[in-house]
């Protein structure tokens, strides 16, 4: 296969639906249909099924191999090997994550241990007040291992993480600033979109201590959010810049997208995802309709391959490069999206995203790579992993493929369900 930056292929799948959406027909097809370009190939659902089963026993076998050396936590790939972190850095929760998936479809109880070992080294971090990314250090990992064991003690660890991260709320602005120590007038305002995914942990704290502070502090958030980054079209920018003294908004900027006027792919994930979540917790509706008019912008852009390109605004896109997390992750967010509206074409486009992957993005025909997805882009501005493989990659993949396959497996370890009915 031709990995080099600019080769878009034209291999793609195109696939039904696996298993009907939990909604009527009519509902499903009352809305307007989602425009992703479908690809020349179309799949039955045994078809689509085999593809993802392959998928995932690949992964297995890559992790059975791989797992058992890994005693810190990857963060990207070098030369198709993982250069490790010894705190986490921002991803740590994803490799005790990927164990976790890979025990729910495996049963086999070596990624048991090595996901309760793996997390266990995270637990320094459930008092770090310097960042936001604590639902993605402890939702895949302790809340995890709280909901699969029923060890209070990954409970209680995963509860003080979210009371750390509820002290980044800026409460004149209503939003949880994203980079830098608390005393730190560095990036004070700054808002980024991936916060959306941080928000469940702080659901599930006002789920376990009653105490609906922090559901609070998510809800308001996510309206900050809602009010600023989408544009009419449904695009986002990475960033959004406010005054942290008096909460006024200032515009729209950028870190790891082409401009502030470009749409991230990795960002539109995370914001398609983040509002389905948000609206499965609290039952607003109108987080609901925006995680509905960011996956459709998003499904609009997708190339052929329905693997995304890096940033869907970029100059060279749709001949750029590619970001396999980002398809990863918003198939993920499209199931959870189908779920939540009844849409089975949300389905559709998640499961034709997954067997791409699957059939185009997997490390299949290398001897030497240790992770399981390649044709991910971190931070293309920066030149910082572009064309690697990345934690988060495999663990949205395996997730996604469960979402699909194992649908109650998965439902025990991240909760799927919702807190308030479905307008």
């Amino acid at each position: 296969m031709d990995l080099s930056r600019r080769t878009v292929l034209t291999t793609t799948a195109g696939a039904a639906a696996l298993y009907a959406t939990p909604a009527t027909s009519a509902h499903a097809a009352s809305g307007p249909a989602t425009h992703a370009r479908s690809g020349p190939a179309v799949r039955t659902p045994a078809d689509t099924a085999q593809t993802l089963r392959a998928a995932a026993d690949y992964a297995i076998g890559k992790l059975r191999t791989v797992a058992p050396g890994v005693t810190a936590f990857p963060v990207g790939t070098k030369a198709e090997k993982w250069v490790y972190s010894q705190n986490g850095d921002w991803v740590g929760g994803f490799w005790p994550g990927t164990l976790w998936m890979a025990w729910l479809y495996s049963g086999d109880d070596t990624f048991r241990a090595l996901a309760l070992d793996s997390a266990r080294r995270l637990a320094p971090r459930q008092y770090d007040t310097t960042t936001h990314d604590l639902g993605f250090l402890f939702s895949p990992s302790w809340v995890t291992a709280w909901r699969l064991t029923g060890d209070d003690t990954w409970r209680t660890g995963a509860l003080r993480a979210a009371d750390s991260l509820s002290r980044r709320y800026n409460p004149g602005g209503r939003f949880i600033r994203a980079w830098g120590a608390l005393d730190d007038p560095n990036n004070a305002g700054r808002v980024i979109m991936d916060t959306m995914m941080n928000l469940d942990l702080l659901a599930f704290a006002s789920e376990q201590t009653g105490d609906g502070k922090y559901l609070g502090i998510a809800e308001q958030h996510a309206k900050t959010v809602q009010r600023n980054f989408p544009r009419p079209d449904g695009s986002t920018p990475h960033v959004y810049d406010f005054d942290p003294a008096t909460g006024a908004p200032i515009g729209p900027n950028t870190v790891q997208g082409y401009s502030p006027t470009s749409c991230w792919s990795r960002g539109q994930a995370w914001g398609v995802y983040g509002f389905t979540t948000i609206h499965r917790r609290t039952g607003n509706p109108e987080f609901l309709a925006t995680a509905r008019s960011l996956a459709d912008y998003a499904l609009g852009a997708l190339t052929p391959d329905h693997i995304p390109v890096w940033d869907y605004r970029a100059p060279q896109q749709p001949y750029d490069v590619k970001d396999a997390s980002a398809g990863a992750i918003m198939a993920c967010g499209l199931l959870d999206l189908a779920a939540a509206t009844g849409r089975q074409q949300y389905r559709e486009a998640a499961l034709r995203i997954l067997t791409a992957l699957a059939d185009t993005c997997l490390t299949r025909r290398s001897t030497r790579a240790e992770a399981v997805v390649a044709r991910c882009t971190r931070n293309r501005p920066a030149e910082d992993g572009v064309e690697i493989s990345l934690p988060y990659a495999d663990y949205y993949l395996l997730e996604g493929i469960l979402r699909v396959l194992r649908p109650r497996d998965v439902d025990r370890a991240i909760d799927l369900s919702s807190r308030r009915p479905t307008p």
